[in-house]
């Protein structure tokens, strides 16, 4: 799907904006537009709301519209659909279904940010179709409405002329998505660096660290080694080291990591250290002898079987990931930040 059309008109978005809509759901993707427009890209981006009203948003703020959805009469090239905390009570409103499908109708592309995929979903714009949402929430999508084929781990995914994203500022690289496949990665790239923030985000839509993913210990011991594992992951962290720093056997510290972190010492360590090694591929130029060494996988060669076995990528292609926001990937399954 490519809507570049040198020497035509601008491409149009539709923002559907109601009330309770999350205020970065619409803002976030219209400033990546609105960027877009001062490196090359043409772009008229336009709110509509059912009456053609000013709507409250869920932080309390008033956000204007441009216009009343039965104004929009013409196909738009993108229609955002947004989402909100009171998601439950959203997909409830047969009218607001009905103004979602009308104006799915008119659209060439139909994107969501975060539960604006729910009223995707119940508007029926999502059957047998791949989706994403808020990692909360993708287990409710997926039991709602079983025939939506829920990624939960996605950042954004798209099938078809559908597109939807993960939790709020997802919506922020879906757009950028959006930008480098009408205008080209260079746009896009020029948009990211603007708005300082990742073409393609690392990792997939958790993203949290491995240390913080760990439920809190009640053991003192255990949360010092994993705290030190944490801060220095190029350290010397065998199991005999770990143990012999917390003062207690091998036996008791593989019984600590079963009992608390649900996993043996040495899984532990090499998540850390991928995770590690991940971030200095996103945002540097290290050989990656250096960042293995760093990182505490010791050469280049484990350090990529670790990649392959955990991410099925190369520690080479992984970081070629950062150039693109994904558009265009070999991965039929999720147009997700993760490679």
């Amino acid at each position: 799907m490519n809507h570049k059309r040198p020497g035509t008109g601008p491409l149009t978005v539709t923002v559907f904006v109601f009330p309770g809509v999350r205020l970065l759901d619409v803002t976030g993707p219209i400033e990546v537009f609105a960027s877009a427009n001062e490196f090359g890209g043409r772009y008229q981006v336009r709110t509509a709301s059912e009456d053609g009203a000013e709507v409250i948003t869920a932080a309390g703020t008033r956000l204007s519209a441009d216009l009343r959805v039965d104004d929009v009469r013409e196909p738009c090239d993108v229609l955002l659909i947004p989402g909100g905390p009171e998601w439950e009570t959203l997909i409830r409103d047969d009218a607001l279904l009905d103004i979602v499908r009308g104006l799915h109708e008119k659209a060439r592309c139909t994107a969501s940010v975060c539960t604006g995929a729910f009223l995707l979903a119940a508007a029926g714009l999502l059957d047998g179709r791949r989706a994403a949402t808020h990692w909360r929430q993708a287990q409710q999508l997926a039991l709602r409405f079983p025939s939506v084929r829920v990624k939960p781990d996605a950042i954004f995914v798209r099938d078809g002329r559908m597109m939807t994203s993960a939790g709020v500022s997802a919506g922020i690289d879906l757009s950028l998505a959006l930008v480098e496949e009408h205008y080209g990665a260079e746009v896009a790239r020029a948009v990211a660096k603007d708005m300082v923030v990742f073409m393609q985000r690392p990792g997939s839509q958790s993203q949290f660290s491995v240390r913080s993913q760990v439920p809190h210990s009640r053991r003192e011991t255990l949360r010092r080694v994993l705290d030190e594992v944490a801060e220095n992951p190029g350290a010397n962290h065998t199991l005999s080291a770990m143990a012999r720093r917390a003062g207690v056997s091998v036996r008791h510290m593989t019984r600590l990591f079963d009992e608390e972190v649900g996993t043996t010492p040495a899984r532990y360590v090499e998540r850390v250290r991928l995770e590690a090694a991940r971030v200095l591929l996103e945002t540097g130029d290290d050989s990656m002898a250096v960042v293995a060494r760093r990182t505490g996988f010791g050469s280049a060669e484990s350090m990529r079987r670790a990649f392959v076995r955990h991410l099925d990528v190369t520690p080479g292609a992984y970081r070629a990931s950062f150039r693109t926001t994904g558009v265009g990937t070999k991965d039929p399954e999720s147009q997700a930040a993760s490679p």
